[in-house]
């Protein structure tokens, strides 16, 4: 099964929270991966055009895979005609500057030469899989139109031609990718998006059960993983590759006779792992004349070379500038075939890949280290200079230890390169500086080793670059860090200050302490209050990866939903800063159709102005919005921004039932408005707020004949007034008593059935 985005998507593993907001208790909603292009109850027609993203290694080739075998063994999809899947790995290679669809399958799919296909009136689905692979620019708005599978052209004119259905209107298209490159195709081509999100505890520990034998193992296994102080752990078991990974180290060490005592740290585990393909090795009797250690290093320098280039894939000139033989590589009976696989490519190129991102991750950051240490060569760049290598140290640098100098490099590298890309590699480079694997590394290189000195001054300064504002969103990893090094002060220190309620002392520091604290919880959160931990947009900003708000805390709320959409159902930025400016910035969350909000109550009491109407009412009337409720109240609209919001409502696309415009200044000329949106066929309003405005007699009686219309759905209105004010300040000021107007309830139609 893979998750479906949409208004039903709820995602448990998100600690989704908002100034009094909450997280929603429903149901992740699922689809079956043969389902992925069939209408949902709610839907009249089928999605065309569907991403899928995941991160490295959650399965999402597997299930482009799964999802084309059964078609061809007539188990599902009967009535797609044709199927064919591409990787953008091959898309890549292609060489020749145009060519046509048609010349793209056959070239592709030999068999494919000699059938005469009317592509056009078939029924055709192109999988295009690994789009962060991709080299092709995907120009949307610059590339020629093409509507003909036998006309040449670019091959990157006609991915762009495909997906906006300008080309074989009729196809429909599939594009799996890792999050950070999803944004490479517009959201307004995307029917439909789903993501792989791999294993969740359930099917971890079905895993576990399946895949180990030895009886009462498999419960030995999962309760280490289990254990509350190893949470990263069993986090990262929802990636397949980390199951298998961990399946073998702990069945391997629980197994042996010896007193082991198994990992807790994500660099342990990959240590243990390399150690038993090291062992494999040796018992399937391979010599070559070459230690462990040349091996791992020659593997360990494919890796880095690879990584800094972004490369996860790599050819046999790549093998070969590292001295591999890719012959030998493909056939090594123990170490490299359970780390490095080989595979096919178009035109039958051989390409070469670690059986997983992190393993590469783990190799490089191994082979980095040992580097420093046999050579004392540094191979990491300074901050600010290019990632190759620098010879050249600054006079601060000569002084300094040159472990903690590697790790400060690593740090800075990490933070100031986007996307994540050198994170987990520095969790690994850490993690292996630490004494424990310095003497588990010992089994591998049959060599006493010298200790690495104390991890003091990297702890010190990792904690200075938590403090930094300009980091407060990529800290998270920074505390991963600090883990891998046993240091969690930071941590404790705000465990401390949350049982003993004295929350006064959390500082910015604190709060991405605090960030890192939900996300690792097992725990299920359901509301979390932030107006006891932000009292400054730092301190909301280093929360911002716990939930997915003045202007400029807006923009950080879009960052986040912009790549990755989230469960968020309600929220609540009332009395906050957020001005015109700010809705501006936030109206991408009630249009963007890969956005999950759908239910919002966030403007009351936020000093913004008709101005905002104008964003509000394109959102009212889009398709891919799904705003349901809407509060407004307590800001100075006026009849200007009542006429916009009325014809907003007018929208046949509009489905908003509940509308708050208490003390909004809307006089006759605004109800006018209003009655007819009420009256209107298309809208949907049934719950509606009009306390503490100016509307006059006139206004009243325009208003009841809206809701006299036999088309009016309303069914609910709270009608307060203060008699005798004529403004919001004067309301708020009298003690008279609030009077509900009685010429108003003796117009009101029977439908009406609430009234206060």
């Amino acid at each position: 099964y893979i998750t479906l985005g949409g208004s039903e998507e709820v995602n448990p593993e998100h600690k989704v929270a908002e100034l009094e907001g909450k997280r929603s208790t429903s149901e992740e909603k699922k689809i079956d991966l043969n389902d992925i292009f069939k209408p949902l109850p709610n839907e009249e027609t089928p999605p065309q055009k569907v991403l899928t993203k995941g991160i490295a290694g959650i399965g999402k080739s597997v299930a482009v895979q799964k999802f084309t075998h059964d078609w061809a063994a007539g188990a599902a999809n009967h009535t797609v005609q044709f199927i064919f899947p591409f990787t953008f790995r091959d898309l890549n290679l292609i060489t020749k500057p145009r060519l046509s669809l048609v010349e793209l399958i056959s070239d592709y799919f030999e068999e494919m030469k000699d059938l005469e296909t009317d592509y056009k009136n078939s029924s055709v689905l192109f999988i295009f899989d690994g789009l962060d692979e991709s080299n092709l620019p995907l120009d949307f708005e610059k590339n020629e139109t093409c509507r003909s599978p036998t006309k040449p052209t670019t091959v990157d004119a006609l991915l762009t031609n495909l997906i906006k259905g300008e080309l074989l209107h009729k196809a429909s298209v599939w594009i799996t990718t890792r999050p950070a490159a999803a944004s490479k195709i517009p959201p307004r081509f995307i029917h439909r998006l789903t993501e792989v999100r791999g294993f969740n505890d359930q099917q971890k520990e079905q895993y576990f059960q399946k895949n180990i034998r030895v009886e009462g193992m498999s419960q030995k296994v999962i309760s280490h993983l289990q254990r509350r102080e190893l949470g990263s752990l069993y986090i990262m078991c929802h990636i397949p590759v980390f199951c298998c990974i961990s399946a073998a180290v702990l069945q391997n060490l629980l197994t042996d006779t010896q007193d082991n005592e198994l990992p807790k740290t994500v660099t342990e585990m990959y240590t243990h792992f390399l150690i038993i393909q090291t062992k494999r090795k040796h018992e399937k009797h391979y010599q070559k004349g070459e230690t462990d250690k040349d091996v791992i290093m020659k593997m360990g320098k494919l890796a880095f070379e690879q990584l800094k280039e972004g490369n996860i894939i790599f050819s046999e000139k790549d093998l070969q500038a590292c001295n591999t033989d890719p012959k030998e590589a493909s056939v090594y009976s123990g170490l490299c075939t359970q780390i490095i696989r080989k595979e096919h490519g178009l035109y039958r190129q051989d390409r070469y890949s670690f059986i997983h991102l992190s393993v590469q991750e783990f190799l490089a950051a191994l082979y980095v280290l040992e580097t420093l240490n046999s050579s004392g060569e540094n191979l990491l760049p300074r901050s600010g200079d290019n990632l190759p290598q620098t010879r050249v140290k600054r006079r601060s640098e000569r002084r300094e230890n040159p472990v903690a100098l590697l790790h400060k490099r690593a740090v800075d590298m990490a933070l100031d390169t986007k996307h994540g890309r050198w994170d987990l590699f520095l969790r690994f480079l850490l993690g292996l500086s630490q004494g424990k694997n310095q003497a588990l590394l010992e089994k591998i290189f049959e060599n006493k080793r010298d200790r690495l000195q104390s991890n003091q001054e990297t702890i010190k300064y990792i904690h200075n670059r938590i403090r930094k504002p300009s980091y407060s969103e990529t800290s998270i990893n920074l505390f991963h860090c600090l883990n891998e090094l046993g240091d969690q002060s930071l941590v404790e220190q705000v465990q401390m200050y949350l049982s003993s309620g004295d929350v006064n002392k959390i500082l910015p520091a604190h709060c991405s302490a605090l960030a890192f604290l939900l996300l690792v919880s097992e725990e299920n959160l359901d509301v979390f209050d932030l107006k006891k931990f932000c009292r400054s947009d730092e301190a909301l900003q280093r929360l911002v990866p716990v939930f997915k708000a003045e202007p400029d805390c807006c923009e950080c709320i879009s960052s986040v939903l912009e790549v990755e959409p989230s469960c968020l159902e309600e929220l609540d930025l009332s009395r906050n800063e957020l001005q015109d400016s700010g809705i501006e910035k936030l109206s991408f969350l009630f249009t963007w159709v890969l956005c999950v909000l759908y239910i919002s109550q966030c403007c009351q009491n936020c000093h913004i102005s008709n101005r905002s109407c104008e964003t509000l009412v394109p959102i009212l009337g889009s398709e891919s919005s799904s705003l349901r409720d809407l509060d407004l109240s307590n800001n100075d609209l006026q009849d200007s921004g009542m006429k916009l919001l009325s014809a907003g409502l007018e929208s046949p696309r509009c489905g908003l039932e509940t509308l708050r415009l208490s003390g909004c200044m809307v006089t006759e000329e605004g109800c006018a408005s209003l009655a007819s949106a009420l009256s209107s066929t298309h809208s949907h309003l049934r719950r509606l707020d009009l306390s503490y405005n100016r509307p006059g007699d006139s206004g009243v009686e325009r208003l009841s004949a809206g809701l006299k219309a036999p088309r009016c759905k309303l069914n609910t209105l709270r009608y307060r007034q203060t008699a005798g004010c004529h403004t919001v300040s004067e309301a708020a000021s009298t003690s008279q008593a609030l009077t509900l107007r009685s010429d108003l309830v003796s117009l009101l139609p029977v439908h009406v059935s609430a009234v206060y």
